[in-house]
């Protein structure tokens, strides 16, 4: 694998540019759901260990009673954090319950707070409410006495929450099933209004191990579940769909494998905008390998679509999106038997792989889950294991729609030294003057135009054809940072014959005429895509004679009768 893999190692070394966040924590650590907040910033949880330090020198003379001082000096923890367009860190915060725990699952709240949802690791399910400042709202820790598990949080149109997981069962034959359940593990769910009141929970399933996956919620306000049922021969996958109330419309069992052993694993199911549902599943071979399996169903439960998928190495997709266009995007991983790598996976709305790429080092790597943000740029966050380590870190990148690896946003000062870069030859040549303003200044003198004239020259437009690549190559690059490219027209403040009225006006519209020659040059070279993008960006305006250069206090009409460009940054 280590021969096809996109190989970064560590991408914050290779290419400081590149919006790769790794945290690394004491002892494993890894995130395991992402969202947008309103504000564009990316928020993620999982779970990151802390040590516990007693501060005490107590000596034990029982050697069990040190033991089990130890076991609990370190433990998971409910982790949030909070990145902006930079990759800088703006929260990270560790739950501290009293009971060890991860999250697994997270949503926005209207105020652009939190729902977070997770299980304590001695089998309590939890659900936090946090502000914007990730200030705890408050925290409820619900489920049966046995061993329960979250398997994800689903946010209503209501404005409440939906918790998926499972349930271990201990009953007898006079207990209520929606109270300890069927088989030895069972569907559990909790519906939350969106002030946090328990609305009702429920118990589904059959005698054998059932779990409750993941689930999406229909226009009609019912809601499709996915679940898993494991017997001794088989693990199959159902599509359950219910009421509000949590009352069962219809169960269908997925038959992935006929005349065989049937192994699969549910992972994902998502609602598309044509209010159908496509779901991940995990499909296994004869010889017991992951592939890929993805689904397309109908609120009546009739499927729509059924594509496997395989790749060259054992590989599975754990989240999925939708794109605007009906393309999917799934994230996972790829792995043969030394090494593990993160997996992104672009489908076409029926269910055709259209690209993969793989992201790790030569190590344990792996994306759990995605958000599709306003842009079309995509937030995946997972586990990243440096080489020679064995403890897995927190993973947070960004990917351009084309899943290549976004650049994080620059500020000014690091704008401005990237273009000095860049434009290092022009530079060097008596081409251009950049500033620390990030406004560029065309010096050479065949640059200039003639007095009255405003149509470029065959020397201008040979500059123009390679400075216009570089130059929107790093706008596109940086289309995070860049908020406006201003292309200004100049002129000399001569006019012959006419009055101070005329003067300033007539040089205005030569101005305006000069930056729309520029400008128009520039954009007619372009292709459609890079067209749609620079008319965002793009400002021609006319200065007239308002910015004429002088050199010791007398004009340089010369080079006043030029153009100028500026970037104007977001930050």
């Amino acid at each position: 694998m280590k021969y096809i893999i996109t190989l970064f190692l560590l991408l914050n070394i290779l290419n400081a540019e590149d919006f790769s966040i790794i945290i690394d924590k004491p002892f494993d650590a890894a995130l395991f759901d992402v969202d947008e907040d309103y504000d564009r910033t990316i928020s993620a949880v999982g779970f990151s260990k802390e040590f516990k330090n007693k501060g005490t020198k107590q000596l034990y003379t029982d050697a069990f009673d040190y033991l089990e001082n130890l076991s609990t000096k370190y433990g998971s923890q409910m982790h949030l954090l909070k990145v902006n367009d930079q990759a800088e860190i703006l929260i990270s915060k560790l739950a501290k319950l009293s009971k060890f725990n991860k999250a697994v699952s997270l949503v926005k709240t209207p105020t652009n707070g939190y729902y977070i949802g997770g299980y304590t690791l001695d089998g309590s399910l939890l659900i936090a409410k946090l502000d914007a400042q990730a200030n705890i709202i408050f925290i409820k820790t619900f489920g049966t006495k046995n061993y329960d598990k979250m398997h994800r949080l689903l946010l209503l149109e209501d404005g409440g929450v939906l918790a998926i997981g499972s349930s271990f069962t201990s009953r007898d034959t006079s207990d209520n099933i929606f109270t300890t359940g069927l088989g030895n593990k069972d569907i559990y769910l909790t519906r939350f209004s969106a002030d946090g009141r328990e609305l009702w929970s429920k118990k589904y399933g059959t005698k054998y191990d059932d779990e409750g996956i993941d689930a999406a919620e229909a226009n009609d306000g019912s809601i499709v579940v996915l679940t898993t049922m494991s017997s001794p021969k088989n693990r199959d996958v159902s599509f359950m769909r219910i009421s509000e109330n949590g009352n069962r419309i219809w169960l269908k069992k997925y038959i992935s494998q006929k005349g065989s052993e049937s192994l699969t694993k549910a992972k994902r199911i998502i609602r598309l905008k044509e209010n159908n549902f496509v779901v991940s599943l995990v499909q296994y071979n004869a010889q017991h390998q992951e592939h890929i399996r993805v689904v397309k169903l109908d609120l009546y439960k009739n499927i729509l679509a059924d594509s496997e998928i395989f790749t060259s190495y054992p590989s599975a997709l754990l989240d999925i999106a939708e794109f605007s266009d009906g393309k999917l995007i799934g994230v996972g991983y790829v792995e043969d038997s030394y090494n593990r790598d993160g997996l992104v996976m672009l489908l076409s709305p029926n269910l055709k792989m259209l690209k993969q790429e793989h992201y790790g080092s030569e190590n344990y790597d792996t994306f759990h889950a995605l958000k599709i943000l306003h842009n079309s740029q995509v937030a995946v966050v997972g586990a990243h294991t440096a080489k020679m380590s064995q403890e897995t870190n927190m993973w947070i990148l960004k990917l351009n729609s084309d899943l290549t690896v976004a650049q994080r946003a620059l500020k000014v000062e690091n704008l401005y030294k990237r273009l000095l870069e860049i434009f290092k030859d022009e530079i060097n040549r008596g081409f251009i003057d950049i500033n620390q303003d990030l406004s560029i200044e065309l010096t050479d003198k065949s640059l200039y135009f003639n007095i009255g004239q405003y149509r470029l020259t065959q020397k201008q437009k040979e500059f123009l054809n390679s400075f216009s690549k570089k130059l929107i190559s790093f706008l596109m690059a940086n289309r995070e940072s860049v908020q406006t490219l201003e292309i200004n027209g100049h002129t000399s403040s001569e006019w012959r014959g006419v009055n101070f009225t005329q003067r300033y006006l007539k040089n205005a519209k030569l101005s305006q005429n000069r930056s729309f020659s520029v400008m128009s040059y520039i954009f007619n070279k372009e292709d459609i895509s890079t067209q749609k993008f620079l008319s965002e960006i793009l400002k021609e305006s006319g200065l007239s004679y308002s910015k004429r250069v002088l050199k010791g206090g007398i004009e340089d009409k010369k080079r006043s009768r030029r153009v100028t460009l500026k970037i104007i940054s977001r930050y």
